[in-house]
């Protein structure tokens, strides 16, 4: 087992207890304690665990994940912009997924039929809802369990729809986007219904805000390498721009006036 999956194992634990011990995590996963110790220091060091004598115990939570709604309302002209850059990247008779967000929300709110075709997949009640209320009738929703605060459809019932479809181009919104973690959510069940979202569509565009670059949340979706394009504002620091450019993903940075296409 290479290290990351150790160490999304090991989150994926205190996450569903609260706590692990050394000793437990050496025996299940069948390495020595002095590797258990590194990941827990590597994990410790991102701020995902706290560690205590003998093992880890979750980061205490300062405050609850904001609902969709509120969400919505956070950082709206970059979202706008954002949304109004990743239009043209839609071609007429496409299947288009969308991850549930608020980001990726306001793409759908954007999309305004003019006669085109297109056809919709997504987990998100509430993207379902405007499309429909913006006059689009073929669209795709994943079922599932349904969580707040996102407003996600997540959960093995989730899962096995996505797996069977497949989408020309996926909008996805992140809690974070890191050179080295790769896209990431505090929630382990929307991660994996994520992962099946990318695993589904031939392009994979990520449409973050400036305030989830260089971000580390608790389970990882996927690497940048199943990423083709970033879509994010004007305020997002050169420095991770260019550190997410070099892993191959083409970078855009919309603003209100233009939209500007980085060196991949």
């Amino acid at each position: 087992m290479l290290a990351e999956e150790r160490r999304e194992t090991i989150l994926k634990e205190i996450e569903q207890k609260g706590s692990v011990s050394v000793m437990d995590l050496s025996r299940r996963l069948g390495v020595s304690d002095m590797t258990i110790r590194r990941d827990l220091e590597a994990l410790s060091a991102r701020k995902l665990l706290k560690k205590v004598h003998g093992g880890a115990v979750q980061v205490p939570k300062t405050a609850k994940e904001p609902h969709f709604e509120y969400k919505r309302k956070l950082n709206r002209p970059e979202k706008v912009a954002i949304a109004r850059a990743a239009l043209p990247l839609i071609e007429d008779g496409d299947t288009v997924a969308f991850s549930a967000g608020t980001t990726t929300w306001h793409i759908a709110n954007a999309l305004q039929h003019a006669g085109r075709s297109l056809t919709f997949i997504t987990n998100s009640t509430n993207i379902a809802l405007t499309l429909q209320e913006n006059g689009w009738d073929q669209i795709v929703l994943s079922g599932g369990i349904f969580r707040t605060p996102s407003d996600a459809l997540v959960g093995p019932f989730a899962e096995r729809t996505l797996r069977t479809l497949n989408a020309d181009i996926l909008f996805i919104g992140v809690h974070g986007i890191h050179p080295d973690a790769g896209l990431t959510t505090p929630n382990v069940a929307e991660a994996e219904t994520d992962r099946c979202l990318v695993e589904a569509a031939q392009k994979v565009v990520v449409v973050a805000d400036h305030t989830k670059l260089g971000v580390v949340a608790l389970a990882k979706i996927v690497s940048l390498s199943e990423v083709d394009a970033l879509i994010t504002d004007e305020k997002a620091p050169k420095k991770v721009l260019k550190e997410i450019g070099l892993t191959g993903v083409e970078v855009i940075v919309a603003n209100s006036r233009e939209t500007l296409t980085a060196i991949r």
